[in-house]
């Protein structure tokens, strides 16, 4: 904790460090708000503010007479960097795992053609997969590349789920990406491999990535379970990110955030 940091954020982070290092483990009451402020040396209200990010946040519940508990933590995907699923799932403390659906030669259909800035038609590789985590189904992705991109893909494994890996054997290198994220209904093949009814509510997460020189990499459609991921963007005051609203007609200006 920093003397710089409110204290109740400073009361957050540990209590977030605990449940997140096991040390306060899913299922196990949350210190009752006496103990937190005979522990912490402080005021009710500090602690209060922390208990309360963390039920807003779905890491405690609880609450209004019941005891508050300790519950399984969404993991939190930054865009910040660059990492495959299988990485981000390690680094957050996950098993990751994967189901390959489809690897499959297609031509391009006009709106995949236009992320990809290849010509309608033209062949692309399309690869297809559920996504786990700790063995639960958590995406369902449908990712997308052009062909000299995709023909290393073809012939891969897929035995360590990263496909970010395998295109860096071959020189091709994500630099920056564009993300697009929005609700949508599940769709009946969604549904059926992210165990949920047809029209159940998902995040869809859709990128563009390129390399350091322009050239488009993959188009991904990637569709997660709102109970098993979250996202989080991080602003800085010095590097303000522009945000942009998407409609059906395309991007709109963009807008600093306020």
């Amino acid at each position: 904790m920093t003397a710089i940091q409110p204290l109740h954020l400073q009361l957050y982070e540990e209590m977030a460090r605990r449940i997140q290092s096991g040390a306060w483990e899913t299922g196990d009451r949350v210190p009752s708000e006496k103990s937190l402020i005979a522990e912490f040396g402080t005021s009710r209200g500090p602690v209060r503010q922390a208990l309360a990010a963390l039920r807003a946040e779905g890491v405690i519940t609880g609450g209004r007479g019941a005891p508050p508990r300790v519950q399984r933590a969404v993991p939190s995907q930054s865009f910040g960097t660059f990492l495959s699923f299988t990485e981000w799932a390690k680094r957050t403390g996950f098993v990751p795992g994967q189901q390959v659906v489809e690897v499959a030669k297609r031509p391009a259909s006009e709106h995949v053609a236009r992320e990809l800035n290849v010509t309608p038609e033209d062949t692309i590789v399309e690869v297809v997969r559920l996504r786990t985590l700790d063995g639960e189904p958590a995406l369902f992705e449908r990712t997308h590349f052009a062909y000299p991109v995709g023909v290393h893909i073809l012939s891969a494994s897929f035995d360590d789920g990263s496909i970010y890996q395998t295109l860096a054997q071959h020189g091709i290198v994500p630099a920056r990406a564009r993300h697009v994220i929005d609700a949508v209904a599940a769709h009946p093949l969604d549904a059926e491999w992210l165990r949920v009814s047809p029209g159940f509510p998902l995040l869809r997460a859709r990128r563009v990535s390129t390399t350091e020189d322009g050239t488009v990499i993959e188009y991904a459609d990637d569709r997660h379970l709102p109970s098993m991921t979250t996202f989080a963007i991080e602003n800085t005051a010095a590097h303000r990110t522009q945000f942009t609203r998407e409609s059906a007609g395309g991007p709109q200006p963009p807008v600093s955030p306020a």
